[in-house]
């Protein structure tokens, strides 16, 4: 009877040391990013400086570029126009067109078409995720219904359209018909993944191209479209939206392993809906077969409990999955910089540079 309570006592502490390690680990990573935040505080407004006047002028433009003569489609226009978003992707727009020449009007009429398509992809992304929150104020399916939601989305999605069309451009509309094919491709590709337990980092790395890189790549490429700047330099511009696209999706998965609600989202929001994202892929591909079976069963059964993703969250912790994330960020972070780097030196070009900073530092 003794040796048994004994067997007891060991398991348990051998239990409480594992958490505790999970727990330093995890300590150590907070306190990595915080001296990080402390050190490279990047001033938004600095960034912007170079392009002021045509971002004031889009936040104009935005605000009213749809309209409808229906009530309720109006109604719910309105609400989801007058959320206060960040208006990244315009700004890059609006940058890498400064870098490669002068905005123009096409320029202008190009930074609100991709942020009101941005916006659709928002809608949608909700309706999906049924998610009832966006940017701590309800999501339009929270304020109306899934129906009203999509269908105020398509309508915008059609908007986005049409303004493209209005540019005259043969090769922006292309890039935004593209957007919109590689935007519903990568939705599916992630709910495939998660349906199928796909733990296949090529499989995951498509993925993000599609939902998330695409649309940034479009916004440099677009840019440098719009100034008419040359195949070389319109192709570097391409890249290095398509890495700072990985930059801000890697950035987001690292969020999602830390209870530190300034840091971002939920801990383990995307494990509960079955996203099984680079930290985890990088522990159930490198730690030893027998620490895997588990948590590969958990996956595979969808048996998402408070008590497994912990089980996910702090194998994914212990095994090097948050370095190796980080790794992978900064390298994508540095290959954006260099192209950029091989810009004639300018305020957009310092500003771009900043921008990618931003995108790797970012605490939401």
């Amino acid at each position: 009877m003794h040796y048994l309570f004994s067997k007891k006592r060991e398991v348990r502490l051998r239990l409480e040391i594992k958490n505790m390690q999970a727990y330093f680990v995890l300590l150590s990573a907070c306190t990595n990013f915080a001296s990080k935040f402390k050190t490279k505080m990047i001033d938004r407004q600095q960034i912007i400086k170079p392009v002021t006047s045509e971002f004031e002028q889009f936040k104009v433009d935005f605000s009213k570029i749809i309209h409808s003569e229906v009530p309720l489609l109006q109604s719910a226009i309105e609400q989801v126009l007058h959320t206060n978003g960040k208006h990244i992707r315009p700004l890059l727009l609006l940058l890498t067109a400064k870098a490669c020449g002068e905005p123009t009007e096409t320029t202008k009429d190009a930074a609100v078409i991709i942020e009101v398509l941005h916006t659709t992809t928002l809608i949608h992304d909700d309706v999906v995720d049924e998610t009832k929150q966006r940017r701590g104020v309800p999501s339009l399916n929270a304020i109306f219904d899934n129906r009203i939601a999509v269908l105020t989305g398509d309508y915008i999605l059609a908007g986005t359209l049409l303004h493209a069309v209005e540019t005259g451009n043969l090769a922006i509309i292309k890039l935004i018909a593209k957007v919109c094919r590689d935007l519903s491709e990568g939705e599916l590709m992630q709910l495939d993944n998660a349906k199928s337990n796909s733990i296949n980092e090529d499989a995951y790395l498509e993925m993000i191209s599609k939902k998330t890189a695409t649309l940034l790549s479009a916004c440099s490429e677009i840019g440098a479209i719009s100034v008419n700047a040359s195949p070389e330099i319109t192709n570097k511009c391409h890249l290095f939206g398509k890495y700072l696209g990985y930059c801000f999706q890697i950035k987001d998965d690292i969020f999602d392993y830390f209870e530190n609600a300034e840091l971002g989202k939920p801990t383990g929001n995307d494990i509960r809906e079955g996203k099984i994202t680079l930290p985890l892929l990088y522990a159930l591909k490198t730690a030893p077969q027998a620490e895997i079976a588990h948590k590969i069963e958990i996956i595979k059964q969808q048996d998402f409990t408070p008590e497994n993703i912990s089980i996910l969250i702090n194998f994914a912790i212990n095994h090097g999955g948050i370095e190796y994330a980080e790794s992978k960020l900064l390298n994508y972070k540095n290959k954006a910089i260099e192209l950029i780097k091989s810009f004639p030196a300018s305020d957009a070009r310092e500003s771009l540079l900043l921008l990618a900073e931003f995108f790797s530092e970012r605490k939401k």
